[in-house]
């Protein structure tokens, strides 16, 4: 009896979660004549791909703003996947004076909202000269964060010791133990790490709005802010935008998503 009603709220969030988004794709699909003259949740008829043509190769072109945030998100994927994980190697592995009050008060800045950190950091990337650059984009987020190198300190600490006690018996060192033994047991918590770092930043608007400015570092969340402030009556192209910057984030949790599901269970039996 509870999975029979378990089943059809699961259905229902499913409907309400991923209606927004079967809308984009079915309004981008339309010519704007239709769009007009019929309701928003009439199909299309015919299907029209004018509208991603422009985007893609036409007039309103994303593929420059698309091409700087696939670098921003890569680079700085590397960047926090490598920082992180030695970070955390050390708060969970190491034994330094004060590595557990340190720890404490890294994670502390969890706490911190965002708004009160930007102007501090604006201030600094200006008079480093790196306004309006690509190493201004990427600089603030390049070196680790607290919520990264909490989740890898825990997977790290939840390792038997003995196995690090064998590797090091046969001569491992610190990065052969870590390259060997924990990266290895960690790659649900590497995955989950990995989708949310990308997700984070390629939808990352504030920053890049504030550091940057004009076309040439623009990054894909701010045109296609650009694009619906400039063409708000033409939706289906806002739609196909919409649709165009989204989809890479669907691929890569589906790509994952068994990953996602390992490391919510094994931090849940932990």
């Amino acid at each position: 009896m509870s999975r029979w009603m378990v089943y059809p709220l699961l259905g229902v969030g499913a409907v309400v979660t991923l209606a927004p988004y079967l809308l984009s794709v079915q309004t981008s699909v339309k010519t704007p004549e239709q769009f007009a003259a019929e309701s928003p949740l009439a199909l299309p008829d015919p299907v029209s791909a004018g509208a991603y043509t422009s985007l893609l190769i036409g007039e309103h072109t994303l593929a420059p703003p698309l091409v700087i945030t696939v670098q921003v998100v890569v680079l700085v994927l590397a960047g926090q996947l490598t920082c992180s994980v030695l970070a955390a190697y050390a708060f969970a592995r190491l034994d330094f004076p004060g590595r557990d009050l340190l720890f404490r008060i890294y994670l502390g800045t969890l706490t911190i909202p965002l708004a009160a950190t930007l102007v501090p950091r604006f201030v600094l990337v200006s008079e480093l000269g790196l306004r309006d650059t690509f190493a201004g984009l990427v600089l603030p987020a390049l070196f680790g964060s607290p919520y990264a190198i909490f989740l890898l300190r825990q997977f790290f600490r939840a390792v038997p010791g003995e196995l690090l006690d064998a590797a090091r018996a046969d001569g491992a060192g610190h990065l052969r133990v870590l390259w060997h033994v924990l990266l290895p047991l960690s790659r649900p918590a590497l995955a989950t790490l990995s989708v949310i770092t990308v997700v984070t930043h390629w939808n990352d608007f504030l920053w890049p709005l504030v550091v940057t400015g004009g076309d040439r570092w623009r990054v894909l969340t701010v045109a296609v802010s650009a694009l619906q402030s400039q063409y708000q009556g033409e939706w289906p192209l806002v739609m196909a935008a919409t649709t165009l910057a989204t989809g890479p984030l669907l691929i890569l949790f589906v790509a994952l998503q068994r990953h996602i599901v390992r490391s919510i269970t094994i931090t849940g039996m932990r």
